[in-house]
């Protein structure tokens, strides 16, 4: 995890830097440590660097790892002549890199090659069947043509092997959202709450989807998760705040509600009274409205 004193370091070397009197090497060895991308000055710099023959050739073997860092920064940046530059290099040099044909990949994507990246993924996927990153890939090349079923399939054959990468179950849920299959989304989150059942965000995107779904269990259950949502965040995610509102609006209309649920809107009063503080506070000229909306919720 990147602390305060970490940002601040870096910052102070790209202070010098524009001053002219930085070191480049230490800047570009300290962006890769922490694992950050600041792609336009690491460009910037990674490419003076590598343009200056006096420099470059002190830099003995970890040239190909500035070669490498630049070459993301570039497709970052959309700047694909260095990021050809970059990667030719590097394929001269390590023509049996699965981890250069992978970049190699990332520059075929940039360029809307779609049928040529998917085949270099494919390729050292044969090589490398575990390689996560390589599998990933494969989704953005799908995401990026918009044929996003095929990239579902992709997610859910990864997920057979990679069953705890919760940033691929969320983009699963994402994809189904999207498609309007919200069962499937809902099951999505209910795997990433067994996992990790502390996350607010899980808890909201949860309960998101089922106020989506409709029907008077699952109002019920994601009110359940808004108000965990409230909890999770210490009172202050208005888009859960909200939630509750509505939950408790969609409920009150029903001929089902509880003899508890009808004499119970203590959480929604509480909610709505969040969320007017929140406006009075931060933007008094809205406040009105929202008054407004929500004593209409009331009614």
């Amino acid at each position: 995890m990147v602390g305060v004193a970490d940002e601040m370091e870096v910052d102070r070397l790209e202070q010098e830097l524009e001053s002219g009197h930085g070191d480049v090497t230490e800047y570009l060895g300290l962006v890769r440590k922490l694992k950050l991308r600041r792609s336009a000055n690491v460009l910037k710099h990674g490419v003076a660097l590598l343009n200056n023959p006096s420099a470059k050739s002190k830099l003995g073997t970890d040239v190909w790892t500035i070669y490498e860092q630049v070459a993301v920064a570039a497709l970052d940046s959309d700047d694909l002549r260095v990021a050809e530059e970059c990667v030719k290099a590097l394929l001269i040099k390590f023509p049996d890199s699965a981890r250069v044909a992978r970049l190699e990949g990332m520059w075929m994507e940039a360029k809307g090659q779609w049928k040529e990246a998917s085949a270099i993924y494919d390729s050292v996927i044969q090589e490398i069947p575990f390689d996560s990153q390589l599998h990933k890939r494969k989704v953005a090349i799908f995401k990026a043509q918009g044929k996003l079923s095929e990239a579902a399939e992709t997610l859910i054959k990864y997920l057979d092997t990679f069953m705890a990468d919760h940033e691929a179950w969320r983009e699963l849920a994402n994809i189904y959202i999207s498609q309007q299959m919200y069962k499937q989304a809902a099951f999505c989150f209910e795997e990433l709450l067994l996992a990790q059942p502390g996350n607010a965000l899980y808890h909201l995107g949860y309960a998101e989807v089922l106020y989506t779904i409709g029907g008077v269990e699952n109002l019920r259950t994601a009110k359940k998760y808004y108000a965990s949502t409230i909890e999770l965040s210490g009172g202050k995610n208005l888009r859960a705040l909200y939630g509750v509102c509505l939950c408790g609006l969609a409920l009150s209309q029903t001929k089902l509600r509880t003899k508890e649920e009808k004499d119970n809107t203590n959480l929604q009063s509480l909610a709505a009274a969040v969320i007017l503080k929140e406006y009075k506070d931060k933007a008094p000229n809205k406040a009105d409205l929202v008054s407004s909306v929500l004593e209409k919720q009331k009614s």
